[in-house]
């Protein structure tokens, strides 16, 4: 079992930066492939990107590549993404999500993930 509560969402400009947090709580954290999603509104939740569970798997979907950066530190249970030279089509809740197998592929659907964290918003204004 594993519980997720993202933090770090807010309104920022075109060009700003955000990081957003993700803590984890439960024994199966270290071992978990973590993902990030968003949703923007009347839109289907949409891969962001993924890390394997002792970082050394990455992915990342096209729209974000070289503006985000994911990573984890699982000392603390906490997986981050850095979001860089935000856009206003960066505007969506993101989630955090977690895959218990970590000898999985790294999965960029959102149904091949078990758990899920409640969402934090983020606006970027043009």
């Amino acid at each position: 079992q594993v519980q997720l509560v993202e933090s770090g969402g807010g309104l920022v400009q075109a060009g700003d930066s955000l990081r957003l947090s993700c803590a984890a709580s439960g024994r199966t954290f270290t071992y978990s492939i973590m993902g990030w999603f968003r949703q923007a509104p009347g839109k289907e939740r949409e891969f962001v990107a993924a890390i394997g569970w002792i970082g050394e798997r990455l992915s990342y979907a096209d729209s974000v590549k070289g503006r985000f950066t994911i990573s984890r530190d699982n000392a603390k249970n906490t997986v981050y993404l850095q979001m860089n030279s935000l856009k206003p089509e960066d505007t969506a809740d993101y989630y955090c999500a977690a895959d218990p197998s970590p000898l999985h592929a790294i999965r960029t659907f959102p149904y091949e993930y078990e758990y899920w964290g409640q969402g934090t918003q983020v606006t970027v204004s043009s």
